[in-house]
């Protein structure tokens, strides 16, 4: 194989590329190493080196033994076009040659044993919830929907030559021209180069393609690239001007599977190195979801690349990606997803409204077919075709989207009659018909529901089962209800794009930049005050009155620091903190995160140094405040200012490099989070917190040690250039347990997710009125409603027009909303 690749004046690296087996597949073929009886790979390397008849028997006898049959062309030679490519017999066959014992499999190292493992324990997960979020979306209730898809037009798709990466001279096989829901994944195997565009205009069931996608190619057999794990990215938020497209994988990973942020033994996160690998096979959906202003760098930013991957959008945005970019996403078919019929709409709604809901009498008896008779007007005129209403609603039905959304006012909603959806008074165009669907859906899923009782036998248990079952499914007030998702659709907006993703961590971003750093100042200077007053009370030999004046200076001066240090971080962007990717644990090993401890720690040290200098200038400042009190001298004294200057730079060096030093130990206690831990928002807050509480009883104590002891070898540093300087160890020991404990405090309320969402989400949000008072059960109860849905660690609008409908409803009822208005250009 050596020798026919380097006649063909290929690199392993090119051979790889024009025939998508990998480089480490094709490196331990020809060294001997390793033999693939698999005939699929063989088939795709000797079309990659254009082998003639010869040269694939030979192939064929040393790679894949156990197929003795020689090796067909996969396209059309010299337009030929009777079929695949048969080598003649030979007249007279060469003499059988002894058989060369075959050589032993090279040992996988260590890295390809961790991968591998990786790979299938990331399968097995991203298999896992696409399945139950395909269960939570109702895919198969009462049937699949038809989703129908042809063949994409030619201007978008690539020259079939380069899909099916063939060599000069050689004719492609025609693709298949149409398929279904169940033939994607099928269809998928079928291109060579691994990569595929799934098109459609909005809510024609892009989303749902993919994920039916992803769980057959999880579920299937194919060729070599079927060892990629399927992993769903929301594309909508990329910016490919600012951020590589590895990298941007990588992330994403780390963020909705936190367990890879786990070491290899080369030092890279696992999420990393499964990238590098190319054991990830990427399904990014809702390319037509970025910027407008940036689908054509997204785009160029793909072709820059030859990783298979899977790309949904709809058609008309990609269309204009591909015009800008001149050129379509190179190397990949497409398909387009087809409208349903209403001899689709005809089977799928009579049989969503179920008889009981409709006051129907049991099987098999008068009203049976009440579901059935509820949607009979509707269907007969669809049917007819010959109504202008009826082909209105037949357009707007033609979606999964709006049949969902039908569905669900009509035929899940007592008392509503889907015939006023043929009013067309009130119903003169499509929009129209689309935003009172919208408009009526939330309300619909909000409507009042009585539980029923549980009934085991155990009264105590059944109480306690009605208690949870209500605190799971509260019967929130649907007015309400628009009105905080109206809050959560428009938090969304930016003004350079929309975002897609609701992070519970961001929500708190809704609030205005000064109302946050406003928040972190009281905060902070309510923690350090409280933590002045329990320590100085309990361990300082003063009087209660000084001590309580003592907080009261203190508190509000390291609060106002605090705050004053938020600021210059909002103000780079920086006022938002991520979720922790890993959990403490106090005892046992950490699963090898820590590899490199030196960087990890330099690297922990310098990103706390400024918070614990911002501490200690505060506390200097304190203590000056309070000896201008005390003892009556001005502010502007020179030696108090003296004083306060010196103090200011050594108590900022004591806190600095205490912090480093408490916040270094705790990156040596860090270990990644479990597989199924952080697998939902829910679990990812959760996680978030118990790591937040174990890192408090680290810092507290551990931070009083460090102040106390360096501080005194800070003093003896630094007494030979700024002249007397005392420390004593009781003093030390008073001012690091406030540090430890005001400090820690402030660290977790005031600069970790769990402790913004807690201050900002779940006090000053409700305080305001913009979200209820337990906004992670209302945010859980709505992806049971089915008005949100998961994508990993976020939660996502069902669909960005559900999305943007409540987002503009919310905005006009706003009293200052004022519509946006354009001048009119001059003639």
């Amino acid at each position: 194989m050596r020798r026919l690749r380097t006649q063909a004046g290929l690199t392993q690296e090119q051979m790889a590329e024009r025939s998508g087996v990998s480089v480490r597949t094709i490196r331990r073929l020809e060294t001997g190493k390793a033999a693939d009886h698999r005939l699929g790979t063989v088939n795709l390397l000797a079309d990659a080196l254009d082998l003639g008849a010869e040269d694939r028997r030979q192939l064929a006898a040393v790679l894949a033994p156990a197929h003795p049959s020689p090796i067909p062309l996969q396209g059309k030679v010299n337009g030929d076009s009777s079929g695949p490519f048969e080598p003649e017999p030979e007249s007279e066959p060469e003499p059988e040659s002894e058989p060369e014992p075959e050589s032993e499999p090279e040992p996988e190292s260590e890295v390809d044993r961790v991968l591998a493992g990786a790979a299938a324990e990331l399968a097995r997960e991203v298999g896992r919830r696409w399945q139950k979020e395909e269960e939570q979306r109702r895919v198969h209730d009462p049937f699949p929907l038809p989703v129908r898809w042809n063949r994409a037009p030619a201007r978008l798709t690539d020259h079939a030559e380069n899909i099916q990466r063939l060599p000069p001279g050689v004719r492609p096989e025609p693709m298949e021209p149409a398929g279904d829901l169940r033939s994607v994944a099928e269809a998928y195997r079928g291109i060579p180069s691994g990569r595929l565009v799934i098109l459609g205009r909005a809510g024609s069931g892009k989303s749902i393609m993919a994920i039916r996608l992803v769980l057959d190619l999880l579920g299937g057999s194919g060729p070599d690239r079927s060892r990629r794990v399927p992993v769903i990215f929301g594309v909508g938020a990329w910016d490919a001007t600012a951020v590589a497209l590895r990298d941007w994988l990588v992330d994403l990973l780390l963020r909705d599977y936190p367990h890879l942020a786990r070491r290899t033994p080369g030092g890279s996160t696992l999420a990393a190195a499964l990238v590098d690998a190319g054991l990830i096979l990427p399904v990014l959906d809702g390319f037509d979801e970025i910027a407008e202003g940036l689908r054509q760098e997204a785009l160029e930013a793909l072709n820059a690349t030859s990783l298979p991957l899977v790309l949904t959008s709809r058609a008309g945005e990609y269309a204009e990606a591909v015009s800008a970019a001149r050129a379509p996403l190179v190397w990949a078919a497409g398909i387009e997803l087809a409208g349903l019929t209403p001899d689709d709409l005809s089977a799928y709604l009579s049989r969503t409204a179920r008889p009981a809901a409709q006051g129907g009498r049991a099987p098999g008896g008068e009203g049976s077919e009440g579901g059935e008779a509820l949607w009979d007007l509707v269907l007969e005129v669809l049917r007819s075709g010959k109504d202008a209403a009826g082909g209105r609603l037949a357009e707007v039905l033609s979606t999964p989207l709006m049949i969902a959304l039908a569905r669900t006012m009509y035929s899940e909603a007592p008392g509503r009659d889907p015939a006023e959806l043929l009013d067309a008074g009130r119903f003169p165009t499509a929009s129209s018909l689309e935003d009172h669907l919208l408009a009526g859906f939330v309300p619909t899923v909000y409507r009042p529901r009585v539980a029923e009782r549980a009934a085991t036998g155990d009264p105590d248990r059944d109480r306690r089962q009605d208690r949870r079952d209500r605190d799971r499914r509260r019967n929130w007030d649907p007015d309400r209800a628009r009105h905080w998702l109206g809050h959560l659709a428009h938090h969304l907006v930016r003004l350079d794009r929309d975002r897609h993703d609701l992070a519970w961590w961001q929500i708190g971003e809704s609030l205005p930049r000064s109302t946050r750093v406003l928040t972190v100042a009281l905060v902070s200077a309510l923690c350090v005050t409280v933590s002045d007053w329990a320590v100085v009370l309990l361990v300082a030999p003063i009087t209660p009155g000084e001590a309580l004046v003592q907080g009261a200076v203190v508190g509000p001066v390291g609060g106002l620091a605090f705050g004053c240090f938020y600021a210059v971080m909002a103000a780079f962007g920086g006022g938002s903190f991520a979720p922790s990717q890993v959990r403490l644990r106090l005892r046992g090993r950490t699963d090898g995160i820590g590899r490199r401890p030196v960087r990890t720690f330099t690297d922990r040290f310098a990103a706390v140094v400024p918070g614990g200098f911002v501490m200690g200038i505060g506390c200097a400042c304190a203590f000056a405040l309070q000896r201008a009190l005390y003892e009556g001298r001005s502010l502007t004294d020179p030696a108090l200012v003296e004083a306060l200057l010196i103090n200011m730079l050594v108590l900022g060096l004591i806190f600095s490099s205490a912090a480093g030093l408490v916040f270094g130990l705790l990156a040596a206690l860090e270990t990644p989070l479990d597989v199924g831990s952080a697998a939902t928002p829910a679990g990812l807050l959760s996680a978030n917190r118990a790591t937040v509480y174990r890192q408090v009883l680290v810092i507290v104590p551990v931070l009083t040690l460090a102040i106390a002891l360096g501080g005194g070898l800070v003093v003896r540093l630094l007494a030979g250039v700024l002249g007397p300087l005392s420390w004593k160890l009781p003093e030390g020991l008073v001012i690091g347990a406030v540090g430890g404990l005001g400090g820690g405090l402030s660290y977790a309320l005031c600069f970790t997710a769990w402790g913004q969402w807690l201050i900002f989400s779940r006090l000053l949000l409700p305080l305001t009125g913009k979200l209820p008072w337990s906004p992670e059960d209302f945010l859980d109860d709505a992806y049971r409603r089915g008005v949100l849905r998961r994508s990993g660690a976020v939660y996502q609008f069902r669909h960005v027009r559900l999305q943007h409908h409540l987002g503009h409803t919310y905005r006009r009822r706003q009293g200052n909303y004022t519509p946006a208005t354009f001048p009119v250009p001059p003639r």
